[in-house]
Protein backbone atom coordinates (compact mmCIF):
# COMPACT_ATOMS: atom_id res chain seq x y z
CA UNK A 1 0.00 0.00 0.00
CA UNK A 2 1.31 3.44 -0.91
CA UNK A 3 1.77 5.84 1.99
CA UNK A 4 2.90 9.43 2.01
CA UNK A 5 5.71 10.17 4.44
CA UNK A 6 5.82 13.48 6.28
CA UNK A 7 9.16 15.14 6.92
CA UNK A 8 9.73 16.34 10.46
CA UNK A 9 12.37 18.80 11.56
CA UNK A 10 15.49 16.84 12.36
CA UNK A 11 13.97 13.65 10.91
CA UNK A 12 15.00 11.65 7.87
CA UNK A 13 14.89 13.52 4.56
CA UNK A 14 11.68 12.12 3.12
CA UNK A 15 9.38 14.14 0.89
CA UNK A 16 6.02 15.36 2.09
CA UNK A 17 4.86 16.62 -1.29
CA UNK A 18 5.38 13.41 -3.23
CA UNK A 19 2.99 12.63 -6.06
CA UNK A 20 2.14 9.14 -7.21
CA UNK A 21 2.71 8.40 -10.87
CA UNK A 22 1.50 5.33 -12.75
CA UNK A 23 2.97 3.73 -15.84
CA UNK A 24 2.15 0.60 -17.82
CA UNK A 25 5.00 -1.23 -19.52
CA UNK A 26 5.14 -3.40 -22.65
CA UNK A 27 4.37 -6.57 -20.67
CA UNK A 28 0.67 -5.58 -20.57
CA UNK A 29 -1.68 -8.23 -21.97
CA UNK A 30 -4.76 -6.00 -22.00
CA UNK A 31 -6.81 -8.03 -19.53
CA UNK A 32 -8.62 -4.91 -18.26
CA UNK A 33 -8.17 -5.61 -14.55
CA UNK A 34 -6.52 -2.23 -13.96
CA UNK A 35 -9.25 -0.32 -15.77
CA UNK A 36 -11.89 -2.15 -13.77
CA UNK A 37 -10.07 -1.47 -10.51
CA UNK A 38 -9.07 2.15 -11.14
CA UNK A 39 -10.82 3.72 -14.14
CA UNK A 40 -9.71 7.21 -13.05
CA UNK A 41 -6.13 6.26 -13.91
CA UNK A 42 -6.16 3.35 -16.38
CA UNK A 43 -7.93 2.67 -19.66
CA UNK A 44 -7.59 0.20 -22.50
CA UNK A 45 -6.21 1.82 -25.64
CA UNK A 46 -7.31 1.18 -29.22
CA UNK A 47 -4.30 -1.16 -29.43
CA UNK A 48 -5.88 -3.37 -26.75
CA UNK A 49 -3.39 -2.65 -23.98
CA UNK A 50 -3.68 -0.56 -20.85
CA UNK A 51 -2.43 3.00 -20.59
CA UNK A 52 -2.21 5.30 -17.61
CA UNK A 53 -4.58 8.18 -18.32
CA UNK A 54 -3.26 10.47 -15.57
CA UNK A 55 0.40 11.33 -15.16
CA UNK A 56 -0.15 12.30 -11.52
CA UNK A 57 -2.56 9.92 -9.83
CA UNK A 58 -5.38 11.85 -8.13
CA UNK A 59 -5.06 11.55 -4.35
CA UNK A 60 -8.46 9.88 -4.05
CA UNK A 61 -7.39 7.20 -6.56
CA UNK A 62 -4.01 6.30 -5.03
CA UNK A 63 -5.21 3.20 -3.17
CA UNK A 64 -7.06 1.89 -6.22
CA UNK A 65 -4.04 2.53 -8.48
CA UNK A 66 -1.80 0.62 -6.08
CA UNK A 67 -4.36 -2.21 -5.93
CA UNK A 68 -4.36 -2.38 -9.74
CA UNK A 69 -0.57 -2.61 -9.75
CA UNK A 70 -0.52 -5.24 -7.02
CA UNK A 71 -3.05 -7.39 -8.86
CA UNK A 72 -1.76 -7.03 -12.42
CA UNK A 73 -1.25 -10.64 -13.59
CA UNK A 74 1.93 -9.77 -15.52
CA UNK A 75 3.25 -7.01 -13.22
CA UNK A 76 3.06 -4.46 -16.03
CA UNK A 77 2.03 -1.55 -13.80
CA UNK A 78 4.44 0.57 -11.81
CA UNK A 79 3.23 3.16 -9.33
CA UNK A 80 5.70 5.36 -7.51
Amino acid sequence: MYKKVVTRAGGPGKREDSHMKATVNEECIGCGLCEGTCPDVFSISDDGVAVAIEEDVPEDAEDAAQEAADNCPVSAIVVE
